[in-house]
């Protein structure tokens, strides 16, 4: 990391907030635990736990770049995401996979696992910055899990695709960002886990970037930073 790549003084950093704050993988898989439990999935011939939260995840991951992109709408996606799961495993019952849509919407946000030094960073950060926020995640469902991990209190702003209209890696969600906060790019930084979503597009918005690869197998990523834990974050900030 080339901590001396910009001379330039932040005063707002805009953070993504899942799989970068909330640990999104952590607390997904302890909704579907319960899910699994509840409707007794393995009874209904889904075999595997495992298996069911890896089919799951390549339906999501689809469905999630129809979202982006526009093709269909979040009460879609929330739905087809679980029918199509379900029916790999021969189940075909829609009132089923909309009830565990329901619940995985309900749950998943309370959920409060938070990637290591989060909170840490957060105070630390929040006494000589802006903090801000800036997700693709549904609205209601982004606000719940600021709220019941006790982050809100650390953001000024808290922007939503749903919000700004359109959704990273658009020009447009950022510029937005920007006119709420009162910031410019000059004097902004964005740290997000994804190089296409976050990173991408803050850079094509002027931002300067701080990639959290969290995996650490992002090590050619072309982010003005890059940090594998968030308390690095102690030594650009």
């Amino acid at each position: 990391m080339n901590l001396t790549l910009k001379n330039r003084t932040y005063q707002h950093i805009f953070f993504d907030l899942d799989n970068t704050l909330w640990d999104f993988n952590s607390n997904s898989i302890e909704t579907f635990r319960e899910i699994f439990v509840k409707y007794k999935l393995e009874e209904r011939g889904v075999d595997s736990f495992d298996r069911f939260l890896e089919i799951y995840n390549t339906y999501n991951h689809l469905l999630w770049e129809f979202y982006r992109k526009g093709e269909i709408v979040k009460e879609v996606l929330n739905i087809r995401r679980f029918a199509l799961t379900l029916n790999d495993f021969g189940i075909n019952d829609n009132l089923l996979s909309s009830n565990i849509a329901a619940d995985y919407i309900n749950l998943s946000p309370t959920k409060t696992n938070l990637f290591p030094h989060t909170i840490t960073i957060l105070e630390y950060l929040s006494i000589r910055y802006k903090l801000h926020i800036i997700t693709n995640g549904f609205e209601e469902v982004q606000y719940r899990k600021l709220n019941h991990s006790g982050l809100t209190m650390f953001f000024n702003e808290i922007i939503t695709s749903e919000d700004a209209g359109s959704k990273k890696p658009e020009a447009s969600i950022f510029n937005y960002a920007l006119k709420r906060s009162g910031a410019t790019p000059e004097e902004s930084l964005m740290i997000g886990d994804d190089e296409e979503i976050d990173i991408v597009g803050a850079r094509d918005a002027g931002i300067d970037q701080v990639l959290f690869d969290y995996k650490g197998d992002k090590v050619d990523s072309m982010a003005t930073f890059r940090i594998t834990s968030l308390d690095e974050l102690f030594t650009i900030l």
